[in-house]
Protein backbone atom coordinates (compact mmCIF):
# COMPACT_ATOMS: atom_id res chain seq x y z
CA UNK A 1 0.00 0.00 0.00
CA UNK A 2 1.29 3.43 -0.91
CA UNK A 3 -0.48 6.58 0.30
CA UNK A 4 0.78 10.09 -0.32
CA UNK A 5 -0.44 13.65 -0.45
CA UNK A 6 0.59 16.48 -2.73
CA UNK A 7 -0.11 20.07 -3.62
CA UNK A 8 -0.75 20.43 -7.33
CA UNK A 9 -0.11 23.92 -8.72
CA UNK A 10 -2.41 24.66 -11.65
CA UNK A 11 -2.70 27.65 -13.99
CA UNK A 12 -5.83 29.37 -12.58
CA UNK A 13 -7.47 29.74 -16.00
CA UNK A 14 -7.38 25.93 -16.40
CA UNK A 15 -8.38 25.00 -12.85
CA UNK A 16 -11.73 23.39 -13.69
CA UNK A 17 -10.29 21.43 -16.61
CA UNK A 18 -7.34 20.20 -14.55
CA UNK A 19 -9.48 19.22 -11.55
CA UNK A 20 -11.76 17.21 -13.82
CA UNK A 21 -8.70 15.37 -15.18
CA UNK A 22 -7.30 14.76 -11.68
CA UNK A 23 -10.64 13.51 -10.38
CA UNK A 24 -10.74 10.99 -13.21
CA UNK A 25 -7.39 9.44 -12.33
CA UNK A 26 -7.57 6.13 -10.44
CA UNK A 27 -6.38 6.47 -6.85
CA UNK A 28 -6.46 10.29 -6.84
CA UNK A 29 -8.80 12.21 -4.54
CA UNK A 30 -9.12 16.00 -4.41
CA UNK A 31 -9.49 17.40 -0.89
CA UNK A 32 -9.25 21.15 -1.39
CA UNK A 33 -8.66 23.77 -4.06
CA UNK A 34 -8.12 27.51 -4.15
CA UNK A 35 -8.98 30.04 -6.88
CA UNK A 36 -5.22 30.71 -7.18
CA UNK A 37 -4.70 27.17 -8.50
CA UNK A 38 -3.46 25.22 -5.49
CA UNK A 39 -5.11 21.80 -5.20
CA UNK A 40 -4.57 19.32 -2.36
CA UNK A 41 -4.78 15.68 -3.41
CA UNK A 42 -4.12 12.26 -1.97
CA UNK A 43 -2.79 9.41 -4.07
CA UNK A 44 -3.41 5.81 -3.00
CA UNK A 45 -2.11 2.77 -4.86
CA UNK A 46 -1.21 -0.84 -4.10
CA UNK A 47 2.50 -0.46 -4.81
CA UNK A 48 5.25 2.10 -5.32
CA UNK A 49 5.45 1.57 -9.09
CA UNK A 50 1.77 2.41 -9.57
CA UNK A 51 2.09 5.48 -7.35
CA UNK A 52 5.11 6.65 -9.33
CA UNK A 53 3.21 6.30 -12.61
CA UNK A 54 0.36 8.30 -11.09
CA UNK A 55 2.71 11.15 -10.16
CA UNK A 56 4.00 11.22 -13.74
CA UNK A 57 0.38 11.43 -14.90
CA UNK A 58 -0.32 14.29 -12.45
CA UNK A 59 2.52 16.27 -14.02
CA UNK A 60 0.99 15.68 -17.45
CA UNK A 61 -2.54 16.84 -16.60
CA UNK A 62 -3.74 19.94 -18.49
CA UNK A 63 -2.76 23.20 -16.83
CA UNK A 64 -0.52 21.61 -14.17
CA UNK A 65 2.55 23.76 -13.54
CA UNK A 66 4.05 21.73 -10.66
CA UNK A 67 3.39 18.87 -8.24
CA UNK A 68 4.88 18.93 -4.74
CA UNK A 69 4.66 15.76 -2.65
CA UNK A 70 3.99 16.62 0.99
CA UNK A 71 3.72 13.21 2.65
CA UNK A 72 4.28 9.58 1.69
CA UNK A 73 3.63 6.30 3.51
CA UNK A 74 4.55 2.91 2.12
CA UNK A 75 3.74 -0.45 3.68
CA UNK A 76 4.87 -3.21 1.38
CA UNK A 77 5.19 -6.76 2.65
CA UNK A 78 8.72 -8.02 2.74
CA UNK A 79 9.71 -10.89 0.48
CA UNK A 80 12.03 -12.27 3.14
CA UNK A 81 11.00 -14.85 5.70
CA UNK A 82 12.21 -15.23 9.23
CA UNK A 83 14.14 -18.46 9.75
CA UNK A 84 14.29 -20.08 13.16
CA UNK A 85 17.53 -21.89 14.06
Amino acid sequence: MNISSAIVHIVPARLDEACAALAGMPGVEIHARSPEGKVVVTVEHDDTESATKCYVALHGAPGVAAVAMVYQYCDEESDTQEVQA
